[in-house]
This record gives C-alpha cells, structure tokens and sequence, in this order.
C-alpha cells in the first residue's frame, strides 16, 4: 500500500468512493480493469493523482496522459466532453448541423472518434467521421468545405506517445477562442451520469475519399502555376498520418517523389525512434539528417505526428554533418518574402512570440500586418488573412482553403521556393541573406524548460512579475508589459514582454515569457534585431547575435530563479 502520509481515513475513504463511481461507469474494460487494479490494490497515490480534478478543457482542447480517472484521456473523459460539445451547439448552432470528426494513428485515437460520433449522432446532430487516420489541417479543410457548425480532431500532436488530445474547431474553420472554450466547459461540467449520454451504435456517416481528394485538390494554391519544380526532399512524417496526403500532394503539383526517412515513414503510434515526435526536439531529426547524407537533397522537409507543422533542413557546409535545422522564424521569413515577391495581396500575421521579421516585410510591401496572441486559433481569425505564422513550425499559406496552420500546404510553397533558388544556382541560405540585408538581421532564439513540477512555472512567473528586470544582455529594459493584464489589441494571456534599448550594433531586442498551453514547459522567446550594411557584414552580425542572445538566456534564467 502506498498511502500518503497525511492521508486521514476519511480521506482515503473518500477518495475510494470516488474512484469505485467512476470505475461504476467507465465503458472502457481497459481502463477499467487498470482503476479496479489500483483499487484493489489500495495505491492511494495512484489515485490521488488521477482523481485530483478532472482534465481541463480550454483553448487547445484537451490534451493529457492516457489512463483510468478524470485527469486522464479516456473514453469517459472523451464521451464526457462531446456531450458538452454538443449541448453547446444546440444553444448556440440552431439546434443541429454536421460535426466533422477527424482522428491520428496514435493509440485509441479512433475509439475516441468514434465515441464522439455516437454521442453527436445521440444528441441529434449530424456525424462524419474522416475515412481513416488523416491529418489535421485535412479535418479543418474539411469543416468549411462540408459546411460544418464544428469539427473535433482527436490529435496530441507532437506529444509523447502516452498522451492524447481533442481539439475543437468552430464553423469557421478555426480553433474556439474564449468565450467559446469556457461555455463548453461549463457544459461538460454539467454532464450528470453516462448512462444518461445516448450513445447510439449506428447512425453517423464515414465520408469517402472524396474528402480527402477535394482537400489535395486545394493544397496547391498558394503555388504558382507556372513555378519551378525542380527540388529533391527528403522527408519524414515522424511516424505519423501526413506521408500518404503529402506524397500525394507533391505529386499533383509536379514535384519530384520525396525520399522517405524509411525508419519513420510510416504511421507507428509508440514512435519508436525519437523519445518526443517533435522536430524541435533534440534528436527527433537525427535519422533525417542521417538519410541526407547518403542521399544529397535539396531540402529535407518534417511534418510533427499530425502534419499540421512543417520544419525543413537545409546543407550548409559550416554546419555539424553538413546539415542544419532552419528555425521556425527564418522558414517564417521565408515563406512571407516568397509571398510578397509573387504579389501576395491581404493581411500578413505573425504571433508575439515569433520574430518580428514578417512585420517587417509586410510593412516594406506595403501590406498591412498584425500580431496576435499565440496559437492558430487566433491567427487563423484575423481579418483578410493571406499569411500567418507562428515560431513553433506552424504556417498558414491558404487561409480560403485551411483557416489553420498546415504542414502540407507549407511544405509545398517552401518545395517551390527552395526550387527557384536551385534554378538561379542559389540556396535558401543565400534568400535568407537577401532578406538579412534588406531587412536587418533577426536573430531568434529561445529558452525552453520542461518541468516535472508546474509549480517550478508558477514560481518563475510570479518572481518575474515581482521584481521585473531592468536590464538585459547588457541592454535596458525599456518597457516590461504584464501580458494577463491585456494590451491594445491583445486579449489577456499569461505572459511577460520585455523590449529592450539598442546600443551600438544593435537595432533593439525583445523578449517573451510564457507558460506552454499542451506541455509542462516555460517557454521563453528572444528577439535580436542588428543592421547589417551589405553581405559581407553578416558574419559578425550573427556572431554578435548569437553572443547577445546566449548572454540574453543567461540573465534572463537568473532573474527567472531557473
């Protein structure tokens, strides 16, 4: 028995009731024969832990280590949170509509989607479920292509193979946003007994793959028609659902096959090779970069689990292996000067925790720009979008098509470019040049902590908040801005903002400070902006910001108690 040590009798009574109500009415005999074991076995920390509350519903949905009780994702958790769902749009989408539900290849992805269409079918609304394991940005395509009042995507993500998540979308297309997150909550709240969620056996639909090919008939239309195609990938879906839809894609526009990274090409839900399926991730991209070498590409191109992100690896000869990451900022970069150099017309849109380069692009052509808080369910909402972005990989390049960040799409336009630069004989380093010079050098970087003890977060946050620093890698703290408190034009969030003085070789600096919204991590974002006066000055300037961002981390994880 593993009993707390201050645990009273009472409480651990107390604690067995609740867990034997829950176990009374799980549909799942795998969790339910996990929470019995618990039980019988009297681990009272087991249970503490999975009956301390009940798993969150917010902006990103649900999201959560798989397993028995409320604070795990389960099928009563799943089932708990349609029916919600669905009581929500009866208020507020006329009563019925379609919900379209789409699932990944991570394990009971599928059953998760098929409870929800049970539940949406019983509550008298209409249920599609995608025809097989599909990408994200395929199930937001598909909610404004059907005419949908909503879409759920049961999806982690680029989470550890143990977790998984249910992210909702409105009829727009986008992620829900507050106030809509908070009133479904309230409802799932509101659920009384399963039993009392008609879950009906039949009755939804299971769309065909005309879905799918409606969806890959878009996928090319941020692409010039008359555009380079000529572009040797690698890629690699990191063991998720995007290489069927991608290779497809890639096809219909004309680009060469991709080379798969054979040990991750397909579909594997316990991710073997890679301890986090994230490209970001240290390592994640080994395997990659090691195809790469045996086969000389072009580009190499990732999608994360769900292909909604897109990260790309470029040779460069002063790299370790010959071979480097390009940061979610300069494929961001990329991506918006490509845009604007084909005559892109609308609204340009970055986050505040990506570089502040697109503004600037934006603002050279003549476009109006805007920075919103982060995450797609914000960008993907902004007004005559034609291009947002965010660091973390995410890429809108057709809003009419996917109102969401798409890593097919992305891959495309940055297969196109990377194709152009190959037919004048140049890189995508050298673009990233050109756009240094015009623009100045925007060195980004960032601080990531991953915590086993949220309360190491809170700690961090509150100390930041308490004292505020006053100076930075030596430059000083011109404004410190309390994001929860709200800025104009930005709703409130937890967040910190720090914009900091020039100095000589130094345009300006910045500096964001977030708690993540799907992992135990605080994140931290650094922003260098340095003049450069022709080609031959980017050497030094990227020394120079490279010194000031380490300098940056530094002082910023001190005053953070890190």
């Amino acid at each position: 028995m593993t009993d707390h040590d201050d645990a009273t009798p009472g409480a651990t009574a107390d604690l067995t009731a609740r867990a034997r109500a829950w176990l009374a009415e799980d549909p799942d005999p795998a969790t339910r024969a996990e929470l019995a074991a618990l039980i019988d076995a009297g681990d009272t920390d087991a249970l503490a832990e999975r009956f301390a509350g009940t798993l969150q519903f917010g902006t990103a949905g649900l999201r959560g280590e798989m397993g028995a009780g409320p604070m795990r994702m389960n099928r009563a958790v799943v089932i708990r949170a349609a029916a919600g769902l669905c009581a929500h749009l009866r208020e507020t989408a006329g009563g019925g509509g379609l919900v379209v539900i789409g699932y990944d290849a991570r394990h009971r992805s599928a059953d998760f989607a098929r409870d929800t269409a049970a539940v949406v079918t019983g509550a008298g609304l209409r249920a599609a479920l995608l025809p097989r394991p599909l990408p994200t940005p395929v199930l937001a395509f598909a909610i404004r292509h059907l005419g949908a009042v909503a879409g759920v995507m049961v999806t982690a993500s680029h989470n550890p193979p143990r977790d998984n998540g249910y992210k909702v979308y409105l009829g727009d297309g986008s992620q829900i946003v507050p106030p809509s997150d908070e009133l479904i909550a309230a409802r799932i709240a509101a659920v009384g007994a399963l039993a009392d969620v008609p879950r009906p056996d039949a009755g939804w639909d299971v769309l065909g793959e005309d879905v799918v090919d409606a969806y890959l008939a878009r996928s090319g239309a941020a692409l010039a028609d008359d555009g380079p195609r000529s572009v040797s990938v690698v890629y690699t879906p990191m063991h998720g659902v995007g290489r069927p839809v991608l290779r497809a894609a890639f096809g219909l526009a004309g680009f060469p096959a991709p080379v798969d990274v054979a040990e991750q090409a397909d579909a594997d839900p316990d991710f073997p090779t890679v301890a986090f399926p994230n490209p970001e991730e240290p390592g994640a991209m080994d395997l990659a970069f090691a195809t790469a070498r045996a086969v000389s590409p072009d580009l190499v191109i990732a999608n994360d689990p769900d292909a909604d992100r897109c990260a790309a690896g470029v040779p460069d000869p002063a790299a370790d292996g010959g071979w480097r990451m390009l940061r979610g900022d300069e494929v961001g970069a990329l991506l918006a000067d490509h845009l604007v150099a084909r005559g892109a017309r609308g609204r340009f849109a970055a986050s505040i925790v990506s570089s502040s380069l697109t503004g600037r692009i934006a603002a050279a052509a003549g476009l109006p720009y805007e920075e919103t808080l982060t995450g797609f369910k914000w960008l993907g909402r902004v007004p005559g979008l034609a291009y947002g972005y965010e660091e973390a990989l995410g890429y809108c390049v057709d809003p009419e098509g996917v109102r969401d960040k798409d890593g097919v799409t992305a891959a495309l336009l940055l297969a196109e470019l990377a194709a152009g630069e190959k037919a004048r004989g140049r890189t995508l380093l050298d673009r990233l040049d050109d756009i240094a010079v015009t623009h100045g050098l925007h060195a980004t970087d960032q601080l990531s902590v991953r915590v086993a003890d949220l309360s190491v977060i809170a700690d961090a946050m509150r100390r930041l908040r308490a004292a505020p620093p006053a100076e930075l890698g030596g430059l000083a703290v011109e404004s410190a801005e309390d994001l929860a408190e709200g800025t104009p034009g930005l709703p409130p969030t937890d967040g910190l903002r720090y914009r900091l003085a020039g100095r000589p070789g130094v345009t300006s600096a910045r500096v964001v400070v977030r708690p993540s919204g799907t992992e135990p991590k605080l994140k931290c974002y650094l922003e260098a902006v340095l003049p450069v006066a022709d080609r031959t000055a980017l050497p030094a300037a990227r020394t120079a910001a490279a010194d000031l961002l380490t300098i940056l981390k530094a002082d910023l994880s001190a005053a953070a108690g890190l």
